[in-house]
């Protein structure tokens, strides 16, 4: 690892083991050195413990630094021209800083790389992409990647918060500012000053909020409630949501100019049925950390429940498959099977299926066809079941299954399904319940 001296002549570098090195040694020597007064030997190693911390920061903004300090591997090769093996391969050696696994997904590594770029800086970043695809993550990345990686990491969940304490959520409030203010309290944007505040679900902020989330974008001062005084905050924003902004602020729900503040570096993570190659990668790691957390042994699958894994739609992405690894982690013994996924995805006996195809003359060429058609079964199921219990009301179906509604729309139409058919079947049942003898009647 080496980092840019600035003080030395063009393209020289400096080891940073080496220089980690001569600060211990210079430790050390003040440590056992007779001829300074031990206040002032003390004075100088919290000095060198400064700097020791400084340096350990440095390894950080190497990746970014390294580029002007050495000559590149491949001059002439952009992103354009790697392979995706290799993109992901060149992020890693660049010391950068990710919990988990991803895969060679060509969008993914887009949005990693504008991450990477963007860590450095203080510039407010926001992620978007379906629930469930990973944006507290990509902030915690961003959070680890840039210069305030040692400083609070702060999350607030925009949609969680009742309206009347939002201030005082995220500014604080006085002793005696309303019923039930006890004590002074510092709000979220305080308790980030000089780190990350990380607001999710930024698009079910109320229009209240955004005028005051927007005033401290700007000035970068808060008041608590109740006071009337001013405290400068210095936190870096990173926001993420998973509805389409520009609809909203076409709709009056968001303003115009609070997006443009939060989106000068703008992040989309791809759904997980867009990176299927991390599938696998995904199964592997959520299997073992489960299996630590529930301290067993790692969880081991027949090949129909692993071949189901594999081509499942995930409509609730990451988040859905990781829960499912949990629960399988929890229900099976040693070999987890199909009868331990959750009944509502849970695919049906495809003998009925394949007995109806073989009568139709319609058998699948090869087994991935035969899969991907149980995978579409089970896919198709679940809707109906699901639009059936809402009554037809799809609004409701995306909230139930946590999915964003553009996602389910696009499903529905891919099987051919109607919400309306199951609307007016909502209806007529309504109606028979109503007045038994109509039908008779008629």
């Amino acid at each position: 690892m080496k980092l840019f001296n600035p003080a030395g002549r063009p393209g020289s570098t400096i080891s940073y083991a080496g220089l980690l090195e001569k600060i211990e040694i210079l430790r050390s020597t003040l440590r056992w050195s007779s001829k300074l007064d031990r206040a002032d030997i003390e004075k100088l190693l919290r000095q060198f413990n400064a700097l020791r911390d400084e340096v350990m920061q440095l390894s950080h903004k190497e990746r970014f630094v390294q580029a002007a300090s050495a000559e590149p591997a491949v001059p002439d090769l952009t992103p354009e021209d790697q392979t995706p093996g290799q993109r992901r391969r060149a992020l890693l050696e660049r010391s950068f800083v990710f919990e988990g696994t991803f895969g060679d997904n060509p969008k993914l590594l887009d949005a990693l790389e504008v991450a990477e770029k963007a860590a450095p800086t203080d510039l407010p970043v926001l992620i978007d992409g379906e629930s469930g695809t990973g944006k507290e993550l990509m902030a915690k990345v961003i959070h680890a990647n840039g210069s305030r990686a040692d400083k609070p990491y702060i999350s607030v969940n925009c949609g969680a918060i009742p309206d009347n304490l939002l201030e005082s959520e995220l500014f604080g409030h006085k002793k005696g500012a309303f019923t039930g203010a006890a004590n002074d309290r510092k709000g979220k944007f305080e308790s980030a000053h000089k780190g990350t505040i990380f607001l999710d679900e930024i698009g079910e902020l109320p229009l209240p909020g955004q005028v005051k989330l927007l005033r401290v974008l700007q000035s970068h001062e808060i008041q608590r409630v109740g006071s009337d005084e001013l405290i400068s905050v210095d936190a870096r924003i990173v926001a993420a949501t998973n509805k389409n902004l520009r609809k909203l602020i076409a709709e009056g729900a968001f303003r115009e100019d609070l997006f443009y503040r939060l989106s000068v570096i703008h992040v989309t993570l791809p759904a997980l049925r867009e990176r299927r190659d991390e599938i696998p990668l995904l199964i592997a790691y959520y299997g073992d950390e489960a299996a630590e957390a529930l301290k067993r042994r790692p969880l081991k699958m027949t090949p129909r429940l692993r071949s189901f894994l594999l081509n499942y739609a995930y409509p609730g992405n990451i988040r859905e498959l990781r829960n499912l690894m949990y629960r399988l982690s929890c229900l099976a013994g040693e070999t987890a099977d199909i009868t331990h996924l959750p009944e509502d995805i849970r695919p049906k006996s495809v003998a009925p299926a394949a007995s109806a195809a073989a009568g139709d003359g319609a058998v699948p060429a090869s087994l991935s066809e035969a899969k991907r058609a149980a995978s579409d079964e089970a896919e198709r199921a679940f809707l109906e079941r699901g639009l059936k219990e809402v009554g037809g009301t799809v609004a409701e179906l995306a909230r139930r299954c946590e999915m964003n509604r553009s996602h389910l729309q696009m499903l529905l139409k891919k099987h051919g399904i109607h919400s309306k058919d199951f609307r007016r079947q909502a209806a007529q049942r309504e109606g028979g319940s109503a007045s038994p003898g109509t039908e008779h009647g008629a």
